[in-house]
């Protein structure tokens, strides 16, 4: 009996370790847990034209499966900025805050894609990143702008890009250009290049430019956090993105990029000039030129990055109903062990219940 309890002793001191050490490992799958839940609980909105009303479903399990986690989290990085949706936002408190918890910075997009979702389109995605904070400096930069100017690429032109700064691959250079390059890198044919850009009358230059070269255009309606990534996904045939998108989708873009090795860079894109005027007005004024790249936007290495998808897209395929059988699919990924999870879960609906806020408890979603 006392070889047992010293056992027993040497596993919970074990695990003490790893969780002071290493607490992404502990509540990685927790946040996983989250974006599962979001996406579910938005799939039942799917082509119901009621996208604040999945948005409100999606952060309500969000914010119930952080109601349980042994952490110190702080939003700080929301949604909501942009269409005022009923949003997950800046300064909210996340986790049990007990003394002794780790402490995390979130980004979130409980459900990328909200009118994709509405509309019963493809490409919409719940996201999360939660990154550790070192030395007190916020581990996720919230950008005071609404917009970024954006460009991913993956590993291979980063590496060059690395290798060789002179090299045209920059948000500031000309699109062809960035494509021309990208396409000697990857060892492609320009007309094979396959350039993502999301559908706005603002990327009108953009989408110009890639059918001047003669690459192939992929556009999407919406949902620029799957899109940005796509190029750092094997099997994605997305090898660029570039165009206007939200600057929240920047940050949790460049914490998924750290994690797949791609790179993205963005600047700060004013609507009009009464935003560049305010952004002048509040200080902002030096950073309206600067270049951003992922390890500016998602600092360190303690990142956490999730996503679970709701519609069929570029990075997850969406949630998939069968009676009572719910398959989701998601990816897990972190920056400290490189490591990437593809994760097909099988979800009981009669079965399992889902922790809801607004319900102070678990709620099954199929009775």
């Amino acid at each position: 009996m006392l070889y047992l309890l010293r056992i027993l002793d040497r596993l919970i001191l074990l695990l003490l370790t790893i969780v002071m050490k290493d607490p992404e490992r502990i509540l990685e799958m927790d946040f996983l847990r989250a974006t599962e839940g979001a996406a579910l609980m938005a799939h039942r909105w799917m082509g119901r034209g009621e996208k604040e009303l999945a948005d409100a479903d999606a952060c309500d399990a969000i914010r119930g499966m952080f109601d349980l986690m042994d952490m110190c989290g702080e939003v700080v990085i929301g949604e909501g900025i942009k269409d005022e949706a009923p949003g997950i936002f800046k300064g909210e408190k996340c986790g049990t805050w007990e003394e002794g918890s780790p402490a995390f910075h979130i980004a979130l997009d409980p459900v990328d894609g909200t009118t994709n979702v509405s509309k019963g389109m493809g490409n919409s995605v719940s996201c999360i990143a939660a990154a550790m904070p070192v030395n007190g400096e916020n581990a996720l930069e919230d950008i005071p702008a609404f917009y970024m100017e954006k460009l991913a690429y993956p590993e291979l032109v980063r590496k060059a890009f690395i290798a060789d700064p002179s090299l045209p691959i920059s948000v500031e250079a000309p699109t062809e250009e960035v494509i021309k390059i990208s396409a000697k890198i990857l060892g492609k044919d320009i007309r094979d290049m396959v350039v993502m850009v999301l559908d706005r009358p603002r990327n009108a230059p953009y989408v110009e430019a890639v059918r001047r070269i003669g690459a192939k255009l992929r556009m999407i309606a919406d949902g620029d956090i799957s899109a940005a990534i796509a190029p750092a996904l094997q099997g994605s045939n997305v090898d660029l993105y570039v165009g206007i998108g939200g600057s929240p989708e920047g940050v949790l873009s460049a914490a998924g990029m750290r994690c797949l090795g791609g790179g993205l860079q963005a600047k700060i894109w004013p609507r009009d000039a009464e935003e560049k005027q305010d952004l002048i007005d509040s200080g902002y004024e030096h950073l309206l030129g600067r270049v951003y790249l992922s390890r500016d936007l998602a600092k360190g290495d303690r990142i956490i990055f999730c996503a679970t998808g709701i519609s069929d897209g570029p990075l997850l395929r969406g949630v998939e109903v069968n009676g009572s059988v719910a398959r989701t699919h998601s990816v897990l990924m972190r920056v400290k062990s490189k490591t990437v999870r593809s994760i097909k879960s099988f979800h009981e609906l009669s079965a399992k219940s889902f922790r809801l806020r607004s319900a102070d408890g678990e709620v099954l979603l199929l009775d």
